[in-house]
């Protein structure tokens, strides 16, 4: 393992409108093209919020497991919400060492993607037991789709487009995904937590607790990203890389927890509207990460795809939980 080498940039003035921002975007942008990793700091996510999210988490994952299927996967049907356990998910075929519960926008049966029954579209599911995790799952979604708008504002900038671009071509509805992971402690030799991936759409902004355990690919092998106080750590996802044609990098990452003691992790997925047409944004142009692409773990290039990002991701979804794709994905 190298030592940390990952950029932590302050995006205060993007969240202000300051004239500085231009300078977080180009820090952003070489971040993207280079490890397509950063932390961000002055992000203005409340901590009380942040800390309660963590503690109202911590009480359900200390419940039974009869009683956290209650709120089970297969009761969410193919709104992809709920809980599943240890193993229930995989990474390229293989279990993970994790358990957790997945969210989404909140969305009620009168809502027309719902009544259309677009997949992966619903309501979230939570415990009745636990009404404080409800109260600030919904806060902290909100917060961070906030942020989410401002970073694409960065990102926009940093690619030498109008700030407005992405939300009007692609994130001005955005497919928003929220997970909560939590990671048995587990030597290294009895596998991962979650192996090696990339992330599917444009943007994730991970909160993880104090216990350490993700480790991003690098051209020198893998490096750590350990927790940094006051922070997030953002990646892209194979979406970006596919509209810049490969200028900026969906980078493999994975985890293992070796902390002795259970790890928590909070990723937040920014992503294109369900329905928005995939295409190379109009200053993209081939760059070696493009012809590099082939060589992902998975043999697969994310610059063969057509279609619109709800067909990338139902694609996805249904390796990582087959029997959710037998049963309601079509």
């Amino acid at each position: 393992m190298a030592s940390p080498s990952l950029p932590v940039i302050d995006i205060a003035p993007l969240l202000r409108g300051e004239r500085d921002r231009i300078v977080v975007a180009e820090a952003m942008g070489e971040a993207c093209s280079e490890t397509g990793f950063f932390y961000i700091a002055g992000h203005g996510v409340d901590e009380g919020l942040q800390r309660g999210l963590e503690r109202a988490s911590r009480r359900f994952f200390a419940c039974e497991h009869e009683h956290k299927m209650l709120i089970s996967m297969a009761r969410g049907g193919g709104a992809w919400r709920g809980y599943f356990p240890v193993g229930g998910e995989l990474t390229s075929g293989k279990a993970d060492l994790k358990e957790g519960v997945y969210f989404g926008e909140e969305l009620g049966p009168g809502d027309p993607r719902v009544r259309d029954g677009w997949p992966l579209h619903g309501a979230n599911l939570f415990p009745d037991d636990i009404p404080e995790l409800r109260a600030m799952v919904l806060s902290y979604m909100q917060s961070m789709t906030r942020l989410g708008h401002a970073l694409m504002r960065g990102l926009s900038r940093s690619l030498g487009l109008d700030e407005k671009y992405f939300a009007e071509h692609y994130t001005g509805r955005p497919f928003l995904l929220f997970r909560i992971f939590h990671y048995p402690p587990a030597p290294f030799d009895e596998g991962w937590g979650v192996g090696e991936h990339t992330d599917y759409g444009v943007l994730t902004i991970l909160k993880q607790d104090d216990c350490g355990g993700l480790e991003v690919k690098s051209p020198s092998g893998w490096i750590a990203a350990p927790p940094i106080p006051g922070t997030f750590v953002c990646n892209i996802g194979d979406m970006l890389e596919r509209l810049t044609a490969g200028l900026y990098r969906s980078t493999p990452h994975r985890v293992c927890n070796r902390s002795g003691k259970g790890r928590l992790s909070f990723p937040f997925f920014f992503d294109p509207a369900f329905d928005a047409p995939v295409r190379s944004l109009p200053t993209a142009g081939r760059s070696p990460a493009r012809e590099a692409a082939g060589s992902r773990w998975d043999g697969a290039s994310v610059h063969d795809f057509q279609g619109n990002y709800g067909d990338y991701l139902v694609s996805k979804v249904k390796k990582v939980f087959p029997a959710l794709g037998k049963r309601v994905l079509r």
